[in-house]
């Protein structure tokens, strides 16, 4: 079952209600997508990363292929069932770990760029530890070494036998630093794997396709034409988006006038605090981002200042000894068990001392402070103020 119905249409930006209806329930949207990599969200176990207002994770392919391997989790009646995970489930492709294992490795970066780089990936280039062919990705297992191919058939194989509601085709995420023919040339790889992908699915799945074609504005544009042609039940957005942010916004916003506005659209690994607001504004229903827990497990904490939903927003670093002596919670504001029952000084010790709890208390605060800060803009929305 699959199902995805707009609400109600912003009049002051592309922002949209919507909900996405699936066998395992319904979800409210713009959502946050909560990560799972291995079948686990860190440090909370699935109970309370239901408590924290988690309506849907995502689980990583390529890292559940390596271990325990698809065949034990379909054994083990699906992903569902293996995590003890009751609400709707994605799962991506391995697309992203072409990037991340290739030339992000070579190279140390993410998909946004911190400063510039004069470096630039040219046509025919290939990272040192995989290898992209017409086909798909010739990877080298880091839990034991072997060899693992991994094309778009091989991916959607894979991803039906995890048992997500909703699973993506297989691309080439691309560098920032790809020049424009490496991402043509990557961009026709991509869409050609996703008519692949159509064809080689049998389940009753619900499969995103893929928009990708990096930071040239004309690339994007054919990629959301090419992928809002063809029968994908719903798009994912991928790739990076060049130097700067503002361009990230400016890409969304050619990409969604292009595709089909009645299917939902998700925004893979993306969703900074800062960046929300503007995503959301853009158009996009769903959204990735490991930033929740990620912070938790370095001492940090977000906080709400002034009441704002879109602007002022801060994080305390409870690594930091200043925070000992302090007995607030973490945020004044917020009304999760944590900040009912513990205080900074407190968490402060937990972090400092490497105790696990301290980071399964802020990655729960981190996690439903993310999740409360979605849904206030999701009311704004429906206020007609955003």
């Amino acid at each position: 079952m699959f199902e995805f119905k707009i609400l109600k249409k912003s009049k002051k930006s592309f922002a949209r209600l919507g909900i996405l209806k699936t066998s395992y329930g319904e979800i409210e949207t713009p959502a946050f997508v909560g990560v799972a990599t291995q079948a686990a969200v860190k440090a909370i176990p699935a109970e309370l990363v239901q408590q924290a207002q988690t309506q849907i994770l995502i689980c990583n392919t390529f890292h559940l292929h390596l271990r325990p391997g698809e065949a034990v989790v379909k054994e083990a009646g699906g992903l569902h069932q293996f995590m003890n995970w009751k609400r709707p489930l994605m799962t991506d492709s391995g697309g992203f770990q072409v990037f991340s294992l290739g030339f992000g490795r070579d190279y140390g970066m993410g998909k946004i760029l911190k400063k510039k780089s004069n470096i630039e990936i040219k046509i025919g280039q290939q990272p040192k530890l995989i290898k992209i062919t017409g086909d798909g990705v010739l990877f080298r297992s880091y839990v034991d070494g072997r060899k693992i191919f991994l094309g778009p058939k091989e991916s959607i194989r894979i991803q039906e036998k995890l048992g997500a509601d909703i699973i993506f085709a297989f691309d080439e995420c691309t560098s920032p630093i790809a020049d424009y023919k490496y991402t043509k040339t990557s961009l026709i790889k991509t869409h050609e794997w996703a008519k692949v992908c159509l064809d080689a699915k049998k389940s009753k799945q619900a499969l995103f396709g893929i928009v990708q074609g990096g930071k040239y504005k004309n690339l994007r544009i054919e990629s959301a034409k090419f992928i809002g042609s063809l029968d994908f039940d719903g798009f994912g957005i991928g790739g990076e988006f060049g130097n700067e942010k503002i361009t990230m916004t400016q890409m969304l916003n050619c990409v969604n006038k292009e595709l089909p506005e009645e299917k939902p659209r998700h925004l893979l690994g993306i969703g900074h605090l800062e960046d929300i607001p503007k995503i959301i504004k853009e158009g996009i229903d769903s959204f990735d981002c490991i930033v929740p827990t990620h912070y938790a497990r370095r001492g940090i904490g977000f906080v709400e200042k002034k009441g704002s939903l879109t602007h002022d927003l801060n994080s305390v670093d409870l690594s930091k000894s200043i925070y000992l002596k302090d007995k607030k919670p973490i945020d004044t504001k917020c009304d999760c068990f944590v900040c009912q029952n513990y205080r900074r000084n407190y968490i402060s010790h937990l972090i400092k001392a490497g105790e696990i709890t301290g980071m399964e208390l802020l990655s729960f605060h981190n996690m439903y402070f993310f999740n409360k800060y979605v849904k206030k803009i999701r009311e704004q929305i429906k206020k007609g103020v955003v």
